[in-house]
């Protein structure tokens, strides 16, 4: 790729850096906010899960909206938004200022991201280059995270408020940036699909996403109030059935269907809820192990979890080469496989396990984070037409937030279950002994969901034997089960190698369009 190719994905990586050195030093900070404004358990709660029922509940309808409304306009606009409701936070000074302010900072999330991710795969040649550029995208989100955690902890000694104005500096250079690299789009001929938005469409969509979102953060409360999740999840379904209707119906849909019956697609992102359920879970529950049973502070912690994000370097460097000799579909399969085994080694975890002892889970899960995401995303957006890349995106992201969401709030409810019952019955060898016992049940989500992904992976190594060795880097859909250019992709947007905009590319042809339109 050429210097200006190479510029444009600085920058678009900095978006999901920026999103999860967010996220880090949130979640590292909310001891702090909730003494400093005095919150109660559920307000503090609320402050985290406000960011995720914005950002899963509208990533969907965000991604359809670059492909509708223009990338490049979503990306800005929303990257604005995100700069000015982050900053807000921290002049908060009651937990529902706060709570409002991450839930706009969620949906800002929302929007940008898919948009950035789809900027990517129609800026770059489908092949080689977009591959890499996707996998280093991929691996600058878990990088930004393991950063924030250290960081966070840094700022939050110097005033809490930090970790809310110090993402301002990095999204004001990222936005100035933009203005000059990120290419503008042009027109295309009138073979593409109509402008129209489908509001109906549009609302049922980003009702049926916060409805489940929030049925899926009060997992974590067990059965506590468990009529209030069941009757949040119902009506989410509820909602989904509708959208369906709706979509089926209206002659410009906000989603066409058929993109679901595209195998590579469902299946990626399928394996990124139960990958990303299982790493956050089981994140979520080494950091309550660390610090609650082990009483390690909160920098000790977050240097003890950077060799998590040893994936920002295995995933542009050693990432495509596997994925060049093996195929897509094996890598993802090699990364689940080693999460899975990660994750089962910790299970016997001891109340004075040496950090050596937990070293080896938490470089095979870095790993394989390495060798599980960015492959996914190769495997949802390729052979997709340029105008769905958006949507595309956007399905993809929405797996991510909900499989984060799940397993957080599961390990969180089986914790608090087997936590509960044994201090209630007085557990032999004490409270430590029961907590300790808890979290090794907590475990037993991330490992499940692991085991999942791999049965998941397993398919598609399966499928993409039907089609030759596939899966290589430049091969078709989802990493490949047909050569040559996938189904539907058209001529490829690219900057890479180029200063041209990657708006030059020729019109699908008709036939092509009918065709993806079915």
């Amino acid at each position: 790729m050429g210097v200006r190719a190479w510029a444009l994905l600085l920058v678009l990586c900095g978006t999901i850096f920026l999103e999860g050195i967010d996220i880090a030093m949130v979640a590292i900070a909310i001891p702090s906010i909730r003494s400093d404004l005095g919150l109660s358990t559920g307000m503090a709660a609320w402050v985290v899960s406000a960011y995720v029922l914005g950002y899963a509940g509208f990533t969907l309808l965000g991604g359809r909206a670059a492909d509708l409304l223009g990338r490049r306009r979503m990306f800005l606009l929303w990257l604005g938004i995100f700069l000015v409701f982050s900053g807000l936070g921290g002049f908060a000074t009651e937990g529902w200022m706060l709570v409002v302010a991450r839930f706009v900072t969620g949906v800002a999330a929302a929007f940008m991201t898919p948009a950035a991710m789809s900027i990517i795969t129609t800026s770059y040649a489908e092949g080689p280059d977009r591959n890499k550029a996707l996998l280093v995208f991929a691996g600058t989100s878990a990088g930004g995270f393991s950063l924030g955690l250290v960081v966070g902890g840094l700022l939050t000694e110097l005033g809490w408020q930090w970790v809310f104005f110090t993402p301002v500096f990095f999204a004001a250079a990222i936005l100035v940036a933009a203005l000059r690299l990120v290419p503008p789009e042009l027109p295309r001929a009138g073979t593409g699909p109509s402008r129209r938005f489908d509001l109906p469409g549009a609302a049922a969509a980003a009702g049926a996403m916060l409805l489940l979102a929030f049925g899926v953060v009060r997992l974590e409360h067990g059965f506590a109030d468990w009529p209030l999740t069941v009757a949040a999840a119902l009506a989410g379904l509820l909602l989904v059935g509708a959208f369906v209707r709706v979509e089926r119906r209206t002659a410009d849909p906000l989603v066409r269907l058929g993109i679901f019956r595209t195998g590579s697609v469902v299946r990626a992102g399928l394996g990124a809820l139960l990958y990303l359920g299982a790493f956050m879970g089981f994140q979520f529950v080494l950091t309550l192990y660390l610090q609650d049973l082990r009483g390690w502070s909160s920098w000790q912690t977050a240097v003890a979890m950077i060799v998590l994000g040893c994936d920002v370097i295995l995933s542009p460097t050693l990432t495509p080469r596997l994925v060049r000799r093996f195929g897509n579909a094996r890598v993802i399969l090699g990364g689940f496989v080693m999460a899975a085994v990660g994750y089962g080694l910790f299970l016997p975890v001891g109340a004075d396990w040496p950090y050596l002892a937990m070293f080896p889970t938490l470089l095979l899960a870095g790993t394989g984070f390495a060798l599980t995401l960015g492959p996914q995303m190769i495997a949802a957006t390729d052979g997709v037409a340029e105008r769905e890349q958006g949507l595309a995106s956007g399905l993809l992201q929405t797996s991510t937030q909900f499989g984060a969401a799940i397993g957080i709030s599961a390990v969180t409810a089986v914790y608090g279950l087997v936590s509960g019952g044994a201090h209630a019955g007085g557990g032999a060898g004490g409270a430590a002994d029961a907590d300790l016992a808890a979290f090794r049940w907590a475990l037993v989500v991330p490992v499940v969901m692991a085991v999942l992904g791999t049965v998941v992976a397993m398919v598609g190594v399966r499928t993409s034997r039907g089609g030759g060795r596939g899966g290589a880097v430049g091969a078709g859909p989802g990493g490949g089960a047909r050569g040559g250019r996938g189904k539907g992709t058209g001529p490829s947007r690219t900057v890479a190698g180029s200063a041209q905009p990657a708006a030059l590319s020729a019109p699908e042809s008709p036939r092509r369009a009918v065709r993806e339109a079915r």
